[in-house]
């Protein structure tokens, strides 16, 4: 068994383009979760539209692309102010709801057959991400090896440019999170009723966190638009909301850089098992008798154990500080 070459694997998504994609979504989730104590269930759809903005206008109506980096993250702000307004005063439970809900109906518009003419449906969006690839000081389809761990000089581009990203948010949320606004965030994430008594709009403050940590789920969803170079309605399933709130526990809520290091962890605790377990069925005298799709579940439920044990003996994951995540939600 190739212990090396798994780990060199492993290596290469723990810095590669789907922990920066992850990474971004769950930043957006720790302004939700983490500081104002908003469950959304529904940030691959903030995502989606991000994706989409950039696909549509670049395809569809033939404008530049920074104009549709542009449209894709005041898409995702807007959804955010149409699924905030009705449910902010309501409780915890509501937001969940409904936000689940418009990630799925908006997948489903998005593949639908009526909607060809703007969305493509199924068969998705290609052909928009060359101003972007061209941008890049590395050769495209050209092989950069570092310390044994390969990537393609796009994979290189886009990972340069994910980085700085993620970087540079988790700058402006440390800002934020130190200042007045805030303190004044996490005093309603803890009791809505004391910040109330205090002068406090709470209702604005979880509209200003949800419309900008859904602005960071949307900058993902154009981040992995530009970097796969492909947009199709399928990828933006449930499960990703479910594997951005699985890195954000496991780095840690309401801290800077959990979800960072949490989407990180992710990725390569995924990739270790699924390198050795394809290993071991490989040849002709297979060590284990399982299928190809029998190892990619077999990985996350090894990944779902190694959570739920964390979650009893270090319910504030690996980063975050066990008060931060006793929520009266």
């Amino acid at each position: 068994m190739d212990i090396i070459g798994a780990l060199q694997i492993s290596l290469a998504q723990l810095v590669g383009p789907s922990a920066i994609f992850y990474a971004l979504l769950a930043i957006g989730l720790n302004l939700h979760f983490g500081y104002a104590g908003l469950l959304n269930f529904g940030q691959i759809g903030f995502a989606l539209l991000g994706g989409y903005g950039v696909g549509i206008t670049t395809i569809t109506y033939e404008q530049p692309l920074w104009l549709g980096i542009l449209v894709g993250l005041a898409a995702a702000g807007l959804l955010a102010l149409v699924l905030g307004i009705p449910t902010l005063r309501l409780r915890a439970d509501y937001l969940a709801i409904v936000t689940i809900a418009a990630s799925e109906i908006l997948r489903l518009v998005f593949r639908s057959t009526a909607t060809d003419s703007v969305t493509k449906s199924t068969n998705g969006i290609t052909g928009f991400a060359a101003p972007f690839t061209n941008l890049s000081p590395f050769e495209g389809g050209k092989s950069y090896s570092f310390i044994g761990i390969r990537f393609l000089g796009n994979d290189l581009w886009a990972m340069l440019v994910g980085w700085t990203l993620v970087l540079l948010l988790c700058g402006v949320v440390y800002l934020l999170t130190h200042s007045p606004w805030g303190r004044v965030l996490k005093a309603v994430r803890e009791d809505e009723d004391a910040a109330r008594s205090l002068g406090k709009n709470v209702f604005v403050y979880k509209m200003q966190a949800l419309v900008l940590g859904g602005v960071i789920g949307g900058m993902g969803g154009v981040f992995n638009a530009l970097q796969t170079q492909s947009i199709n309605p399928d990828f933006y399933s449930t499960a990703q909301t479910f594997f951005a709130f699985g890195a954000l526990i496991l780095g840690g809520a309401a801290t800077v850089f959990g979800p960072v290091i949490g989407a990180m962890l992710f990725w390569f605790l995924l990739s270790i098992p699924d390198a050795i377990l394809r290993q071991l069925i490989s040849g002709d005298d297979p060590v284990l008798n399982l299928t190809g799709a029998q190892v990619g579940a077999t990985r996350f439920v090894l990944l779902g154990i190694l959570i739920a044990v964390l979650m009893v003996f270090r319910p504030q994951g690996i980063l975050g500080n066990k008060r931060e995540v006793q929520l009266n939600a």
